[in-house]
């Protein structure tokens, strides 16, 4: 299943970012360019930087310069991030564009890539809920919370990933169908963002 082969991309790449643990530490794809665990795996990685951006622009002391230079380095990272996603679609518009579509198809709400999107970000919940689930120095009640909510998010995992697999094999036998629409972020564009335009 597609889900599975995934969420393994992911904790490989998770796995991978804590042997050092540092936002500024090099990337290596270890994926050939042509596969789509290569796009896989540094969507994740994206992801798993990105986490570790946030929880560090959240210290309630960090120096407001540091800050400042911190949001546009997480603005660029959710570019990149839904760059990724566009071509983790892409990837599947191509792989399914000779696939008969039958009369009575529907459309999903989302596409496969935005729903691989979600299960990138569980992958991350997961591995953090389950080091506050297992930390040795937090109380019997924090631990037992902690696992309550990971039980969550496994159950959540393995809704998702049906869900994921399900409509992947939906479109592949033509009972739903692909549209993608690229997203258009305004924001980092100097043409559409009113205040990157009057400073032109």
């Amino acid at each position: 299943m597609f889900s599975e082969f995934a969420f393994k991309i992911f904790d490989e790449s998770i796995a991978t970012y804590h042997i050092k643990d540092d936002v500024h530490q090099s990337f290596t794809n270890p994926y050939p360019k042509d596969e789509i665990a290569h796009l896989l795996y540094r969507k994740n990685w994206i992801d798993t930087v990105q986490w570790h951006y946030e929880d560090i622009i959240r210290d309630p002391n960090i120096n407001p310069d540091a800050a400042l230079t911190l949001k546009r380095k997480i603005d660029a990272s959710n570019q990149d991030r839904t760059d990724l996603v566009e071509y983790i679609d892409s990837y599947f518009l191509n792989k399914y564009q000779s696939v008969e579509i039958k009369e009575d198809a529907t459309i999903n709400t989302e596409s496969p890539a935005w729903a691989i999107d979600r299960l990138s970000i569980l992958a991350l919940k997961v591995y953090h809920m389950n080091e506050e689930a297992t930390r040795t120095d937090a109380s019997a009640e924090h631990l037992e919370k902690c696992q309550q909510k990971l039980q969550v998010l496994l159950e959540q995992k393995k809704d998702l990933s049906t869900a994921i697999d399900q409509l992947l094999g939906d479109i592949e036998n033509g009972s739903k169908y692909m549209k993608v629409y690229k997203q258009m972020k305004m924001y980092n564009d100097d043409e559409l963002n009113p205040i990157l335009r009057g400073q032109k």
